[in-house]
């Protein structure tokens, strides 16, 4: 069932490739267009054949009626003072960014038809390369709309992740923000942490434990400096409760207190088992 007649995908990576692979599986647009910097990544993205027409210019995206932006948060918050130029006054517009706050306040405020989503459905890989249609396959999809976001706009951006496979939730930009903080930015700031206190001298004997634990830190740097610091108050208060409760395992391992040990581990053990 096609949603949309032209999508301009501004970001044809990882997430906006897949986008545009899953729309295109799914008929769901009549003509996609990708727009990036890198010619490389377009001449990538159509012989994929994610993208119909390709150009590293922001023009293309006139004709447009979705115009999805996926790049890092910072190049978001760039983009739409320079996009508006071109875009229809009637053009739905949404972004892929991993923290929303920022955006919601700054894109609302521009674009009449916009909401903001976040598919969690990254990876520490990037590139069109690593682009798959099923890639938002059962994953959950963040909708963040504000009060004046028109109703019909908002059930067409959920009907797009629904038919690409995303369960949707509807959370305000503030929650959004401080759920993410816990389930996401901090585990990529403590895998980045702890792989960076290993002296060097040690990692040939890192094993999978190591490994598994830090794989996260394959991560792009500067994306992540942009989410960790687009979210900076949620990531203190994150980070503190981590803190916190490494300095109660610290202090029982110090004072050689096994039951107030045991009782923390088995703890955590018990959330994860809920995790699955």
């Amino acid at each position: 069932m096609r949603l949309f007649d032209k999508v301009a995908i501004i970001g044809t990576g990882l997430i906006g490739g897949s986008m545009a692979l899953a729309i295109k599986k799914k008929r769901l647009a009549r003509e996609i267009f990708g727009v990036s910097r890198h010619k490389n990544t377009l001449l990538l993205a159509k012989k994929s054949g994610a993208i119909d027409k390709a150009s590293q210019h922001l023009s293309i995206i006139r004709d447009a009626d979705l115009v999805v932006l996926a790049t890092p948060v910072n190049t978001i918050l760039k983009l739409a003072d320079i996009i508006v130029k071109f875009i229809r006054k009637d053009s739905i517009v949404t972004d892929v960014g991993s923290t929303k706050q920022e955006i919601v306040s700054k894109l609302s405020k521009i674009f009449p038809n916009y909401v903001g989503s976040h598919p969690l459905a990254g990876s520490e890989k990037r590139g069109i390369t690593n682009a798959s249609t099923g890639i938002f396959k059962n994953s959950f999809c963040i909708l963040t709309p504000t009060k004046n976001t028109p109703p019909k706009v908002l059930k067409k951006i959920k009907n797009l992740w629904n038919q690409l496979g995303a369960r949707v939730v509807v959370l305000s930009p503030d929650t959004h923000d401080r759920i993410l903080s816990f389930v996401s930015h901090l585990p990529h700031a403590i895998a980045f942490s702890l792989i960076d206190v290993v002296p060097d001298k040690y990692l040939k004997f890192g094993a999978t434990s190591l490994k598994d634990t830090t794989r996260i830190a394959f991560s792009d740097s500067r994306l992540w400096a942009d989410i960790f610091l687009s979210n900076r108050k949620n990531m203190f208060k994150s980070i503190e409760h981590f803190e916190n409760n490494l300095s109660r395992i610290k202090s029982a391992i110090n004072t050689r207190d096994e039951k107030t040990l045991i009782k923390i581990l088995k703890k955590a053990k018990g959330k994860r088992e809920i995790l699955g």
